[in-house]
């Protein structure tokens, strides 16, 4: 008598591929046209753009802080009307704004494209990308990316390979021409101009911005940013954070497709862990509290359980070489403290 746990079960996988309704197209777009509208906004403004004015708030006692929370809203408006004025009013600053909203879009569509493309190659059900536009200075760069929906099951631990790590590779290759553009029209400052321009804030450079710097013989440390740069900055960013091992992240699709469930699971425990430490010396030694959205983005993701695929079949050796080439990607793009505060 054989053990009915035992016997594999047939593979047979033809899910129906829905095509998006003319309203649906008309969401997408609706989202990709605001996620636009804010990404060149926030082009222009603080930390990325040439206004990097922020209005005096330093509250010092509990009334001024009442105060400054009821003013808050109004000075914010303010500010936007502002850029958008400055937006029509000024070609100059119109091109910034648009270099840098249409840079990073190419980046984010390439990534999410790469994983639409593997999907539909693979007959996975999947959504087109649904952009996520966010006020500008509230998420600096006017959008928190983008994600597409799968809606059918995985077939195979290759396609959840294949579909994990086509997004962050089509969006590394992407945002290479920008990063390269940036860096070529770099402009260089002093140490006080830095400060000035700024506000005291300083961006990591990942190592591919190093690598490609020493190329091209600029000293990075007096850099003056700008829209390519910052574009390609914010596209690395997130590149690095997709390809974390944790949860449904792209780089926990890689882990789990490589080896299995268990080692998915810890992988996700220990990239907290070490992600929720990096949040505190971040805060300690440079002043910045952005690691801790990023250890409860891995918070999040470690209590999200991986879908299982059909197929359990272990990954070639050709995979395993693109799995190792998307480690190196990882490298590349990851910096522990993305931004420091003088």
């Amino acid at each position: 008598m054989t053990d009915p746990d035992l016997i594999e079960p047939e593979f047979s996988y033809e899910p129906p591929l829905r095509r998006p309704t003319a309203l649906g197209y008309a969401k997408h777009l609706l989202l990709l046209g605001v996620t636009f509208c804010t990404a060149t906004i926030a082009g222009t403004l603080f930390p990325f753009g040439p206004n990097t004015t922020l209005p005096d708030a330093d509250p010092q006692t509990a009334s001024e802080f009442f105060q400054f929370l009821a003013t808050a809203p109004l000075k914010y408006a303010g500010v936007i009307s502002d850029a958008v004025t400055a937006i029509f009013s000024k070609p100059e600053i119109l091109k910034y704004g648009l270099s840098f909203s249409l840079s990073l879009l190419f980046i984010l569509i390439s990534h999410e494209m790469g994983h639409y493309i593997a999907c539909r190659l693979y007959k996975v059900d999947v959504t087109l990308p649904f952009f996520i536009p966010t006020p500008p200075m509230v998420g600096p760069a006017g959008t928190f990316g983008a994600f597409i929906k799968i809606l059918s099951p995985m077939p195979s631990r290759r396609a959840v390979f294949d579909i994990g790590v086509a997004g962050p590779i089509a969006g590394f290759i992407a945002l290479i021409p920008v990063a390269l553009i940036g860096l070529a029209t770099m402009q260089v400052a002093t140490q006080q101009q830095m400060a000035d321009i700024h506000g005291g804030l300083i961006f990591t450079d990942p190592l591919l911005m190093r690598i490609f710097a020493m190329f091209l013989g600029i000293d990075l440390k007096y850099g003056i940013g700008n829209s390519f740069y910052f574009a390609a900055w914010v596209g690395l960013l997130v590149t690095a954070l997709n390809l974390i091992p944790s949860g449904q992240l792209d780089g926990g699709h890689a882990i789990y497709a490589i080896f299995g469930e268990t080692i998915h699971k810890w992988t996700g425990r220990i990239a907290f862990g070490i992600m929720a430490s990096l949040s505190v010396l971040g805060l300690y030694f440079f002043g910045s509290p952005s690691g801790f959205l990023i250890a409860i983005i891995l918070g999040i993701m470690m209590r999200i359980r991986h879908p299982m695929p059909y197929d359990q079949t272990p990954l070639d050796g050709k995979r395993k070489v693109i799995a190792f080439l998307t480690l190196v990607i990882f490298v590349l793009c990851f910096v522990p403290f993305p931004i420091q505060i003088n």
